[in-house]
């Protein structure tokens, strides 16, 4: 299997060069270029399968023997979500109504990232160890990519993690799992901006091809293609679960629900939709509708500024991983997708044909949610099962009550814990205890650096993050980390 650039510049490449890359030299994101089919005799021999084992089995599509032999594959996948808090890594709550919800945030900061974040770093650190070097991974998040980089790589002997977070406008939780972390290879900054503004200044920090090159410097966002290679499993595994493949008959479809904001998780499905599961897709997101609008309409712009919401985590208005999915989408014609992602960049607008504006209603269709629907749809999901849901899997379940559909089965991700949420739970007016690991947190030091706002911003964080890898790499290189 290699890999190619979404904008074409780049190709060619192996496993281990897109897992220690992060945007590629001419600026696009790396996918295979092929696509591996799952038939349906293959879907039924892996029905008893475990989540762990569907991750072995997706993996081992896309990395060589030669880079990493399948018995070291199944100890490092066994190794990173060993520490789940329960033995089936991932779980499916069936409630009232057929309402099936995808439990995702049984790792260590309680999110769905910690999955493949968790995964990817065992990857690296496998490979930095044989090669006997060390890398510095550089992390944008909206609240959970940062805490979940944290916990994975902390301690890790040939990694460093520089994590920048929006200040302000992650929960008390998201922020403690990243601040209260003082291992020495864990470096953390609190910027005064949106996660927009953090993922533009680190795009340009990644356009730096020397520093990158000289420092390893790597990607732990879903621009690194591994992170969702490895979510690819989630949706295969939730089809096995709720489908009934183990008849000899055509598939049935099941149609999945993804609250959506930098649409890892819905590139993921849309390619386990490619490579043969008939799966229906419906991408819901808050306030910050930009995907809502481009599918509807075809207006492919951000607005004036992030609206801070319930579902913080997917405050997005550059969804990065559409990308992706435009390169899948037509038919990989890396020169369109250049020219659309470049003037998106550049304006932060894009209007996209209305021939394409259909194609793309067909690959998955949307919804939007106001912090009220949110709220409501917790309320309901309480009174009618006594089960919490986080913000964000309230952006999705609102679909249950709303649109309801017994024609198929259906699958709704949740990707955060409402334990991350207590604000939020605390607004519906639910019943909520903070369990003990979230509030010994308070009781840990911290440390983290700012990156205060100005009006030259964009350049002063760029300067700051980049003298901080070189720091790392200096002292690296001297020995003295």
């Amino acid at each position: 299997m290699l890999y190619c650039s979404t904008r074409g510049g780049v190709q060619g490449r192996d496993f281990r060069d897109v897992l220690f890359s992060g945007f590629t030299s001419d600026g696009g994101l790396f996918m295979p270029e092929s696509i591996p089919e799952l038939s349906a005799d293959i879907l039924r021999d892996w029905r008893k399968l475990s989540y762990t084992k569907v991750v072995v089995e997706v993996c081992s599509l896309f990395i060589p023997t030669q880079l990493i032999p399948r018995q070291d594959l199944e100890v490092l996948v066994d190794k990173a979500l060993s520490g789940f808090s329960i033995p089936e890594v991932v779980r499916i709550a069936h409630l009232k109504d057929g309402l099936s919800v995808l439990e995702l945030f049984h790792g260590e900061s309680l999110a769905f990232k910690d999955l493949s974040i968790s995964c990817t770093v065992h990857f690296l650190n496998y490979i930095l160890r044989k090669e006997n070097d060390r890398a510095i991974i550089l992390v944008a998040t909206s609240g959970d990519t940062g805490g979940s980089a944290i916990q994975s790589s902390k301690g890790l002997s040939g990694l460093d993690v520089v994590v920048v977070y929006p200040k302000g406008r992650v929960t008390p939780v998201q922020e403690k799992h990243m601040i209260a972390c003082v291992e020495d290879n864990i470096h953390v900054f609190a910027a005064e901006g949106s996660s927009d503004d953090i993922d533009q200044v680190v795009r340009r920090v990644f356009g730096d091809l020397e520093l990158v090159r000289c420092h390893r410097l790597l990607s732990l966002n879903t621009v690194n293609w591994s992170r969702v290679m490895i979510q690819l499993a989630h949706f295969i595994y939730a089809y096995l679960e709720l489908s009934g493949v183990e008849g000899d008959g055509d598939l049935l479809e099941m149609e999945v629900v993804i609250p959506t904001g930098g649409a890892g998780n819905l590139t993921a499905a849309y390619i386990v939709k490619l490579m043969g599961l008939p799966l229906k897709l419906v991408a819901m997101v808050n306030c910050n509708d930009i995907l809502h609008r481009m599918v509807t309409t075809g207006d492919f712009s951000m607005e004036a500024e992030v609206i801070q919401t319930l579902s913080s985590a997917i405050d997005i208005q550059d969804p990065i991983n559409i990308e992706r999915v435009l390169w899948l989408l037509l038919g990989r014609d890396a020169a369109l997708v250049k020219t659309i992602m470049e003037e998106f960049q550049q304006t932060h607008k894009y209007t996209l044909l209305e021939h394409h504006r259909r194609m793309l209603s067909q690959v998955f269709s949307t919804g939007r949610v106001t912090d009220e629907e949110i709220l409501d749809t917790m309320k309901k999901c309480w009174d009618e099962n006594h089960y919490l849901l986080c913000p964000h899997t309230a952006v999705g379940v609102w679909r249950h009550y709303h649109c309801p559909d017994r024609s198929r089965s259906r699958c709704f991700v949740a990707t955060a814990s409402p334990a991350k949420f207590q604000s939020a739970v605390q607004m519906a007016g639910l019943p909520f205890d903070l369990p003990e690991s979230l509030l010994a947190l308070d009781r840990l030091p911290t440390r983290f650096e700012n990156l205060d706002r100005s009006l030259t911003w964009r350049d002063d964080w760029e300067k700051r993050l980049k003298e901080k890898i070189l720091s790392l790499g200096s002292l690296r290189k001297n020995g003295q980390i």
